[in-house]
């Protein structure tokens, strides 16, 4: 029997509820109404709405590590095969600490290398200054020094000179952590503006970020002598780069830029 148009009207179910809808949608189309749901409705979607390149970069640690520029790669590989070597006895520590009586007395110059590698045996400090190592170093290689390579190594290679010349006044036999710590106090400086969280307990400026992380390294057990002198040259270079250049600029000096490469050499 034909019912007049007003009363089918009457007569159609009420709609119905969101929440009952998206259920039943996730029960008729399975785990795609589900994931997508998700998607929206979590703090962070779940493994499988990850991208593919996403979830191939956190699989493999070959194609991070061959991503590293190429002076912060060699910088790390070498800090954690010397690392490694100790933990082994391959190498013993008392052959790559800073002595200058040795170096000069005994002919043995690699200890002004080596004693940047070695970064203790593999402990909480050891990948606490690992980790700060290669983010920052890195950082400072693809953004401040993208495209100049030269004026990245000149960098690393006026530090590694302050430092060789103040550690015999301060009795400092390693200096990789005072390398670590310069490269973090150039990239604090150099992003003011950046807004950070330690341990996501109080917030603080990229320029603060040497001193935050001084005050964790001494309460890790750690003399603050060797993060102080890191810092010290940081800030010098920081001068001698950035702030120099304006006031030689300003009194007409003739030498603009004391630690510009030569243009022969670039």
């Amino acid at each position: 029997r034909t019912r007049p148009p007003s009363l089918q009207k009457n007569l159609r179910p009420p709609p119905a509820h969101p929440r009952t809808t998206a259920r039943t949608a996730s029960v008729r189309y399975g785990r795609d109404a589900t994931a997508r749901r998700d998607g929206y409705g979590c703090k962070a979607a779940s493994a499988r709405t990850r991208p593919p390149a996403a979830a191939k970069e956190m699989a493999d640690p070959w194609s991070w590590y061959t991503e590293i520029p190429v002076v912060s790669r060699l910088y790390l590989s070498a800090s954690f095969l010397t690392t490694a070597a100790c933990a082994l006895d391959l190498v013993s520590p008392f052959s790559l600490y800073y002595d200058h009586s040795l170096i000069w007395n005994k002919g043995q110059l690699w200890r002004l290398v080596t004693n940047f590698f070695f970064f203790g045996l593999f402990s909480l400090d050891f990948l606490f200054h690992m980790y700060f190592l290669v983010r920052y170093c890195r950082l400072l290689e693809e953004g401040e020094f993208r495209g100049r390579t030269l004026d990245f190594v000149v960098m690393l290679a006026f530090g590694a000179g302050c430092m060789l010349a103040m550690a015999p006044l301060l009795s400092v036999h390693f200096l990789g952590s005072s390398l670590a710590f310069m490269m973090v106090y150039v990239w604090g400086r150099r992003n003011d503006a950046v807004r950070m969280s330690f341990l996501g307990l109080f917030p603080f400026t990229a320029p603060y970020l040497p001193w935050v992380l001084l005050a964790f390294s001494v309460l890790l057990g750690n003399p603050a002598t060797t993060d102080l002198v890191g810092i010290a040259v940081g800030h010098a270079y920081y001068y001698l780069e950035y702030v120099y250049p304006r006031v030689a600029e300003i009194r007409g000096f003739r030498v603009t830029r004391v630690l510009a490469v030569p243009e022969s050499v670039r």
